[in-house]
């Protein structure tokens, strides 16, 4: 009996031993790494919505607060507004359609937010141009839509984007899971300038973001798949310091409410991340 609480006794010391070191290891305070805070501006400047009983196919044009200002979501002038605030990076939403190009819009189809109906990428972008796409946008239910008539022709292409802010940080999503789509995406950002490339990076369905990745080695991409395997990787052995291969080169949306949960958070783990690319 004395042995076993020898024994015991060692395996207790020896394990608050390695929980001591793992959180000596990932000490935020330990790293000298100083994060830079980046301002992301979700689709430029939008309406905001209720949330309640929202759904993934909710329509929340319907369902915006009473405006405060005059913008609308992935648009030219919402993006400028965006940067004009101070954002580092606008994330904006793509759509191929039938004529080759590349429609900037949120929604699977147009029925929601526009004079339109069909799905988005049914479309040519010569259609697209005559909606309306502040048609739908309503605060009470549809007595009023303070936004119908102000927005018509002003659904703009990526090459529209790219043009106006030539010298600007993007975090383009790509809604499809079709790994074509990835591939005409990297057709056309191959075009531009190498440092206009360097400023762009993507995020979207596992198909797509592969193909954009094995097309454009250097770009930033993100799946959802890889995502998970780079995280529940890191949480699992992270704590040892090693950043696990499907975190190297790629780019890392974390919701905050999860982020307690990485190891050597904030510093620590945005240094680690930092040095993996």
């Amino acid at each position: 009996m004395p042995r076993l609480l020898v024994y015991s006794g060692i395996v207790a010391c020896a394990l608050l031993a390695l929980v001591g070191v793992a959180w000596l290891a990932n000490a935020s305070w330990w790293s000298s790494y100083e994060a830079k805070t980046t301002i992301l501006a979700h689709r430029g400047l939008h309406q905001t919505y209720t949330r309640e009983h929202l759904e993934s196919d909710t329509c929340t044009a319907n369902r915006i607060h009473l405006p405060e200002h005059g913008y609308l979501e992935n648009t030219l002038d919402s993006m400028a507004a965006a940067f004009e605030l101070g954002a580092d990076v606008v994330e904006l939403d793509i759509h191929p359609t039938t004529d080759g190009q590349f429609a900037v819009f949120h929604d699977w189809t147009i029925d929601c937010r526009t004079n339109g109906k069909g799905v988005t990428r049914k479309q040519s972008m010569a259609y697209l141009k005559t909606l309306d796409i502040g048609y739908g946008y309503s605060a009470d239910g549809g007595a009023t839509y303070p936004f119908r008539g102000k927005f018509v022709g002003a659904m703009p292409t990526l090459d529209e984007v790219f043009e106006r802010f030539p010298d600007k940080r993007f975090l383009i999503n790509i809604k499809s899971r079709d790994p074509e789509e990835g591939r005409q995406l990297a057709k056309r950002l191959k075009q531009l300038p190498t440092e206009h490339q360097a400023r762009l990076m993507s995020y979207g369905g596992d198909e797509p973001e592969n193909t954009l990745s094995s097309e454009m080695p250097n770009m930033k991409t993100m799946g959802k798949k890889r995502l998970m395997e780079c995280m529940t990787r890191y949480v699992a052995y992270g704590w040892i310091g090693v950043v696990p291969q499907a975190c190297h080169n790629t780019l890392i949306l974390i919701p905050m409410n999860y982020a307690t949960l990485l190891w050597g958070w904030p510093n620590r783990f945005v240094e680690r991340m930092h040095l993996a690319g």
